[in-house]
């Protein structure tokens, strides 16, 4: 029996099913805040139930879509479906959320604030990540609580936005969560991804790669060489070789793993549900990652 393809609901029709999904979950979730105050972790349960509710929606039968109609009455959106990646539903509260993290990626200085197409590309490409990671049954390398513990004090002493607050502090640090809208449950969950998606880096694509003393040599007299004035001090080739070689194995780990997300962003279903997200002819958009050596490098060359 050949496989029904997924039906496309229009977006006309996609946003009024949401909006009377919304008028149940609306009235559920009060039950649970009380005073009708919505803490992290209600808001989180609301976001996965949103999601189980969406999912449904979303790929019912027409039928079952046209019996959703809503009433007389306009109540009020508490969140949209903005794409589904492999039935993997993203939420307007996802690409919110994944802005206001985005203060957190070492990376992101100078870059500006992430737009909402950013991250949705960001997004999709995490889902895919994840999906294939739990495809391969990739257990070991989830980060233990120690580990990102380790990695959130790191964090709090060297992130630059992070100094300026003092967040080595419990005060500053609590003022900085407070001042991005953040919670620390949401801090540690992002820093656990980051952490797995560098460990499925290091075991899907780095190990097996051989730099030949050959390449180093090129990398040193092509690249490192020409950046330096005349008369400047030039640091011989035996002292610069390891760093030359995380530099061209990086180099090599970030062309397998682009070329493997373009791949599965090919082969698999995505689609964006809010046409003013729809991707602009580009390549695709990988997640910001921090390689092992990525912001180790200064001078010259990376070097």
């Amino acid at each position: 029996m050949t496989r029904p393809a997924p039906i496309r609901i229009g977006l006309a029709c996609h946003l009024a099913v949401i909006r009377h999904s919304a008028v149940i979950l609306s009235g559920a979730w009060r039950a649970f805040a009380p005073g009708g105050v919505e803490g992290p972790a209600v808001a989180f349960l609301r976001r996965q139930a949103a999601k189980s509710l969406l999912f449904a929606l979303l790929f019912s039968a027409p039928a079952t879509v046209a019996a959703q109609q809503p009433g007389p009455s306009s109540p009020v959106v508490l969140d949209r479906a903005v794409a589904v990646v492999n039935r993997h539903v993203i939420l307007a509260s996802d690409l919110d959320d994944e802005i206001r993290l985005s203060i957190l990626d070492p990376n992101s200085a100078g870059r500006g604030e992430l737009t909402q197409q950013q991250a949705l590309e960001q997004l999709i490409s995490r889902a895919l990540i994840e999906q294939q990671i739990r495809q391969e049954d990739m257990q070991a390398i989830e980060p233990s609580q120690q580990e990102v513990n380790a990695r959130l004090d790191e964090l709090r002493k060297q992130l630059p936005v992070c100094v300026r607050q003092n967040c080595a502090t419990d005060a500053g640090w609590n003022a900085f969560l407070k001042s991005h809208e953040l919670t620390i449950e949401r801090v540690e969950a992002y820093l656990r991804y980051r952490l797995e998606i560098l460990s499925f880096i290091e075991q899907r694509f780095r190990q097996g790669i051989q730099i030949s003393q050959e390449q180093i040599e090129t990398y040193y007299n092509g690249t490192l060489l020409p950046q330096y004035a005349p008369g400047q001090p030039i640091p011989p080739l035996d002292q610069v070789a390891p760093r030359i070689q995380e530099i061209l194995l990086e180099q090599q780990v970030n062309m397998l793993f682009d070329n493997w997300l373009n791949n599965l962003r090919q082969q698999g279903d995505v689609e964006v549900l809010d046409p003013e997200l729809a991707p602009k002819p580009a390549p695709a958009l990988a997640p910001a990652l921090e390689t092992p050596a990525a912001g180790s490098g200064a001078g010259k060359g990376g070097l």
